[in-house]
């Protein structure tokens, strides 16, 4: 036991692998629940399968109506001359990146059969081994003189002593063997024809052994390796003995209770993931931002709906800013499933411009932030971007914008909107000037109040800021703005702008303890260019004090290059980056690996997306990195109902729309009658 804990501990100080000692109840089980044992002797993952009878004859080896087959890695002669940790699996390689699996990987995860690989290294005396092995090389010599194999075998033995003794190389037993199952004889061959398949890719013999079926997987039963016979081992060294390891596993769900669905690439079956607390807490990631790169067609929006819908289901408040009507089959389902509590979305037509006011609060709590937002807003419509404001129209804004919160607190009759500030400024803020002997130098009431005229009542912009629907989004966990037409209005566009942060920084100070997300779609690069780039930065280095993530998604790599909001703020402290399908930009990924920092293996793991997609699933793959130091390649999987739900095709967007209106706006039944309207297509389409 002494030397199994060493062993522990320096596997374990490695940090690359951790090993964990099984307790009683795993190996056994419990009531609740079976243990290893039980699972092995049952061949069930999850130790659901009863406990059935075992038939253990040589030729035929059954457990219930499970029938066995064997292949083994145990004669020298039936392996290659040389094994290799690793190797190029080309499927999922391109000519400028590789993608590395194990050497036994056809035999581990990538053999589509339910199956067990068991491996075994038996470290004897490796002095006692060389040793018998001299002196078998010595009686080899003197029968050579009988027969040529004796003299081939003992410059085999001498081959074998010399890089032993040369290297310092620990001599080993190895066995290696793979156990597989079905519930026919057809389906067996099938099996049997797939395990001798990947034997070959690894440049083995495939060879069937159906006589020590029964005592190797007797022996393969966890702690009972004593019972293995030793004839069916090899000797060879740890190192080569570990070529023979699989490194390559399934993905295993998130402990943590938040996260989101993704699918395991290989096997098609659900895993959850958690790619925000977790990773906080085991410190892998200091910030729950989250970068996201994919050029159209990828299936960006897919993966995003996909995210935002279940951190949404999970209580979060999420505030999307978008140029595509990406996410409005989302929100409009929310806001019906809802009865219209939540589901906010705004847009701009021309029978309902998009209006707001950013007075109205339903508690009337005027804070520091909502004061500076206000006040913000004001000086935008005031001012030009080239004309900064005297210290003395800062100081008179700033209070007629107090004096004006205060009168409305204590008279609660007046509507806080724009019109009734711009009247208070009309009639008593002139007032108050004129007390305090303002000059108009100093702050022009008259010129202040005709610029911002236009927004005022019938002015040419009064919808803008008048809302008279009492909506507070402080409370509204599903916001989406639309800024496709206003994001090149100049008059617009500033105005939005300012609404959303201050909408999202509100959030941020005072939902304390529930989390948030403002995810920015391509509008980011708008936001940027108005001006607007200090609030992306101030987002994305204190949103995370807040429980909130800030996540930004583009498409064009040159945005990425060009843009220094991007370089230095959002890349920075995005500590979680997700990019899809990046095979238009093969010849551009050096610029993007760099830029981003990612390592070989990652480029690697980035540029196999969607090469080797099973043709029966309809999914797109995404690669998940953080911090740097964990990434791996997940599959967006959605059903029918979520992929007509998220949809940017202009065809299914419209048939959805219409088939809603006919519905009286029942959105989600006109989902699930399409829904079942495909599945009857793919039925008749398969059986014409």
């Amino acid at each position: 036991m002494e030397s199994v804990g060493q062993f522990e501990s320096i596997v374990n100080d490695s940090g690359l692998v951790r090993l964990e000692r099984l307790s009683t109840e795993e190996i056994t089980g419990t009531e609740d629940g079976p243990g290893i044992i039980e699972r092995y002797l049952t061949l069930s993952a999850d130790g659901s399968v009863m406990l059935q009878d075992m038939q253990l004859n040589p030729d035929g080896m059954r457990i219930g109506d499970k029938r066995l087959c064997l292949h083994t890695f145990s004669d020298l002669d039936d392996l290659p001359g040389r094994v290799r940790t690793d190797g190029r699996y080309e499927r999922l390689s391109t000519d400028r990146s590789d993608c590395r699996l194990s050497y036994a990987s056809p035999v581990g995860i990538m053999l589509p059969c339910d199956h067990i690989y068991n491996q075994w290294i038996f470290i004897d005396d490796s002095s006692e081994n060389l040793a018998r092995f001299e002196k078998t090389a010595k009686n080899m010599q003197s029968l050579s003189r009988y027969s040529r194999s004796n003299q081939i075998n003992k410059e085999w033995l001498d081959e074998y002593l010399n890089v032993a003794h040369t290297n310092g190389l620990q001599s080993v037993r190895c066995h290696c063997n793979v156990i597989a199952w079905a519930e026919n004889g057809d389906e067996l061959r099938r099996v049997k024809n797939d395990v001798g398949s990947a034997l070959a890719l690894m440049e083995c013999t495939p060879r069937h052994n159906t006589i020590d079926l029964p005592v190797l997987y007797w022996a393969g039963i966890p702690g009972n390796e004593a019972d293995f016979p030793s004839e069916e081992s090899f000797y060879t060294f740890t190192e080569q003995a570990l070529c023979f390891f699989t490194a390559e596993t399934c993905y295993r769900n998130s402990l943590s209770p938040f996260g989101l669905r993704m699918v395991d690439r290989l096997t098609g079956k659900p895993v959850f993931l958690d790619i925000s607390d977790l990773p906080m807490k085991k410190g892998v990631v200091t910030n729950r931002n989250k970068f996201i790169l994919g050029p159209s067609g990828s299936g960006k929006s897919f993966f995003t709906n996909h995210m935002v819908r279940q951190y949404w289901e999970q209580g979060t408040h999420i505030l999307l800013v978008d140029t595509g009507n990406s996410y409005k089959g989302l929100c409009d389902l929310i806001r019906q499933k809802t009865n219209g509590d939540d589901g906010v979305y705004f847009t701009y037509q021309e029978n309902d411009p998009i209006s707001f006011n950013p007075f109205f609060t339903e508690d009337y709590r005027y804070d520091i932030e909502k004061r500076d937002s206000i006040k913000t807003l004001i000086l935008t419509l005031w001012k030009r971007e080239d004309e900064p404001p005297r210290r003395s129209e800062e100081v008179a804004l700033s209070n007629a914008v107090s004096l004006y919160i205060e009168k409305i607190k204590k008279n609660r009759k007046i509507k806080p909107n724009f019109n009734s500030f711009y009247d208070f400024v009309r009639k008593d803020y002139r007032k108050v000037l004129a007390d305090k002997n303002v000059r108009e130098k100093d702050f022009d009431v008259d010129g202040f109040l005709n610029v911002l005229e236009p927004y005022y009542k019938n002015g040419e912009y009064g919808y803008l800021l008048n809302s008279d629907k009492k909506l507070d989004l402080l409370n509204k966990r599903f916001i989406v703005f639309e800024l496709d037409v206003v994001k090149d209005n100049p008059i617009l566009f500033p105005v939005v702008t300012i609404i959303i942060m201050e909408t999202f920084i509100n959030k941020m100070r005072r939902l304390q303890g529930i989390r948030k997300m403002i995810l920015i779609e391509e509008a980011w690069k708008a936001i940027a260019r108005e001006g607007m780039a200090n609030y992306i930065r101030y987002l994305f280095k204190t949103v995370r004090k807040f429980f909130g993530e800030a996540v930004v998604v583009t498409q064009e790599v040159d945005d990425i290059i060009s843009s220094p909001v991007v370089k230095e703020t959002i890349i920075n402290n995005s500590d979680c980056k997700i990019l899809l399908d990046q095979r238009k930009y093969q010849n551009k990924f050096d610029q993007i690996q760099n830029l981003l920092g990612l390592t070989d293996k990652e480029r690697s793991q980035i540029l196999s997306i969607n090469l080797a997609n099973a043709a029966n699933r309809l999914y797109k793959e995404v690669w998940i990195g953080l911090g740097g130091t964990q990434s791996a390649v997940y599959a967006t999987e959605v059903s029918v109902e979520e992929y007509l739900c998220y949809t940017t095709e202009e065809t299914e967007k419209l048939e959805l729309t219409r088939l809603t209106e006919k519905l009286d706006g029942n959105i989600e039944l006109a989902i699930r009658q399409l829904a079942e309207n495909k599945r009857q297509e793919n039925k008749q389409s398969f059986n014409p």
